[in-house]
């Protein structure tokens, strides 16, 4: 007995002090990071028994070992207290088999593809939400991603109407929405229910720790005023170069005489100030496609693309950062504008795979906190976005969350 009350207090004390799983951002060389399924690049939230691969690019490309690794955690994205062999059949800790030098490229690069399952990790058992790391040949981890697996035990209607509250009437959405099951009789749902709420598939700005707001029998409702509002933005920018050699969509010039092609974009204007115009978007996605390949995962070519923004009123004490999915909306010294002063503007080059790319500028402070109020582009309630809910689920007698069920829908059928 004293050796069991042993083990239980030191299975306490370490679920206390463990560490939060947090995405750790590749370096330079680790290019065009995404899921596929169904042959798309997708936000990464799969039904549960279904396929998916990540890929990615190494520019380097020397044909180097990646390894992966799949932990599944809680709620708050910590390792969750459950054996690997109750949520993996299978093993990771495995080499990544396949992989593809590009062709006809002037930008060198490995493509490598994992897909899940494989012959090695052959079923993710259970829902709930995952980190997959990506190992170099040492086991340090070079970058890694967050997944989320979601069962259909509960639906979730959803309607966004505009902002409850005056003053952001123009320029919030609120989602309200409902959570019903008929196979699961909800235990303590103020305790046990919980939900994961974003906006364009941005997994890691979700609003968190809403309680249903009443019951009605099995049906949880809520219908809050500013607890589940966001910012509306403006629609996502865009560039395409699907034809690299051609200054298309949004492409000023094109310079051929660099060791790759260089992309001028024409100078973006701040719309803060301006009123909302509706340009057709894919809220902050890209595609990767060269019109003249067969196979544009290895035969699409990367370019240097040449950023620049027009934001006279900007306040200087943040900065601006350049994101989207291309980039997994990460604020990092690679993707911040610097801002020349001689022509009163800010500038960034980013070297991108070519394609259809969406995407944004961003204000934050030194500490990452993004100031969605004061956008560059404004915010504005006709924008359209998607917006999406996760349901989590512990009953009492439960060892770890699982995703019971997913909501989706746009601010297109905005209904006031």
């Amino acid at each position: 007995m004293k050796k069991i009350s042993t083990l239980l207090l030191f299975l306490t004390i370490q679920s206390l002090f463990a560490q939060v799983e947090t995405e750790v951002a590749p370096s330079f060389n680790i290019k065009t990071i995404t899921f596929i399924q169904n042959n798309q690049n997708t936000v990464p939230i799969f039904q549960l028994g279904t396929g998916f691969q990540l890929q990615f690019d190494d520019l380097y490309g020397n044909e180097a070992d990646y390894y992966y690794e799949i932990i599944h955690c809680d709620y708050n994205w910590k390792p969750s207290e459950i054996p690997k062999n109750d949520y993996l059949q299978g093993f990771d800790n495995q080499r990544i088999q396949e992989y593809t030098n590009s062709l006809n490229t002037l930008q060198l690069y490995s493509h490598y593809k994992l897909s899940i399952p494989n012959q090695f990790t052959q079923q993710l058992r259970i829902s709930g939400n995952y980190m997959l790391k990506i190992l170099n040949e040492n086991k340090e981890v070079v970058f890694s991603r967050k997944f989320i697996l979601y069962e259909e035990s509960a639906s979730v209607p959803m309607q966004v109407k505009r902002a409850r509250t005056v003053n952001n009437l123009e320029y919030k959405h609120n989602i309200e929405f409902s959570i019903t099951s008929s196979t699961i009789n909800f235990q303590n749902p103020i305790k046990n229910i919980k939900i994961a709420l974003f906006q364009n598939d941005k997994i890691n700005e979700a609003i968190k720790n809403i309680v249903p707001q009443y019951t009605i029998g099995n049906d949880l409702i809520y219908k809050y005023d500013a607890e589940t509002q966001f910012w509306a933005g403006n629609e996502f920018l865009y560039f395409e170069n699907k034809e690299i050699k051609v200054p298309a969509n949004f492409i000023s010039k094109v310079d051929a005489s660099s060791a790759v092609y260089g992309a001028y974009l024409y100078t973006h204007n701040a719309r803060r100030n301006f009123p909302y115009t509706n340009t057709q978007d894919i809220n902050g996605r890209f595609l990767v496609n060269n019109i003249n390949a067969t196979a544009s995962e290895i035969e699409a070519d990367y370019a240097w693309v040449y950023f620049s923004l027009s934001a006279p009123t900007f306040r200087l004490e943040k900065d601006i950062y350049i994101n989207g999915m291309f980039n997994n909306y990460i604020l990092s010294p690679e993707y911040k504008m610097d801002y020349d002063p001689k022509k009163g503007i800010y500038e960034k080059a980013l070297l991108i795979k070519q394609g259809f790319t969406n995407y944004q500028y961003v204000i934050a402070d030194a500490k990452g906190k993004i100031d969605n109020e004061n956008a560059i582009d404004g915010n504005f309630y006709q924008t359209e976005n998607n917006y999406t809910i996760l349901v989590y689920y512990k009953a009492n007698t439960d060892r770890y969350d699982k995703v019971i069920g997913k909501g989706t829908t746009s601010s297109t059928n905005i209904i006031n």
